[in-house]
């Protein structure tokens, strides 16, 4: 992980330009985060390489509403070959389906077409803007807030 969170373009879309990890801060953060009950944490692996080439993300769990959070990265050997939009798919899914949640949401840059564009395509609908909520590069960019519902998740998979 360590390369990719090394990646400017990860870095960029994930609004970390200027943070700074070391190996043994992402080593503690990781280890972590296998305590954590509000969350779940998974790595994206290249099936044909078994390389890791990002993570998939549920978190701040809230039982009494049954939602969730997500968020995804993938670093350069994951991007442009559906991976993104696999993983995605494999962890709302799992949302829905095995955890029985209602409703997951997420932000995600307007600088990032990319992105909104795999969310669109596995179901998430744009909810409203969140004005200059990032400052990156002297400029201020907002971000999109998208949401997916079990009954929509089920339509799309023809479950009742």
């Amino acid at each position: 992980m360590a390369a990719i969170i090394e990646d400017p373009e990860v870095r960029k879309y994930t609004g970390a330009i200027h943070a700074v990890f070391d190996e043994q801060q992402l080593r503690t953060v990781y280890a972590a985060r296998a305590h954590q009950a509000d969350r779940l944490d998974l790595a994206v692996i290249d099936k044909d390489s078994g390389e890791l080439v990002g993570e998939a993300v549920l978190y701040e769990w809230d039982e009494h509403n049954r939602s969730c959070t997500f968020r995804t990265l993938l670093g350069p050997q994951g991007r442009g070959r559906g991976l993104g939009t696999e993983a995605t798919r494999l962890m709302v899914g799992h949302g829905f389906e095995q955890l029985r949640l209602h409703r997951i949401s997420l932000y995600v840059f307007t600088f990032n077409p990319r992105a909104q564009r795999v969310y669109e395509k596995v179901g998430f609908v744009a909810e409203g803007i969140e004005r200059e909520t990032l400052l990156q590069e002297g400029e201020w960019v907002d971000a999109v807030r998208m949401s997916l519902l079990d009954r929509e998740w089920a339509a799309l998979h023809g479950r009742a």
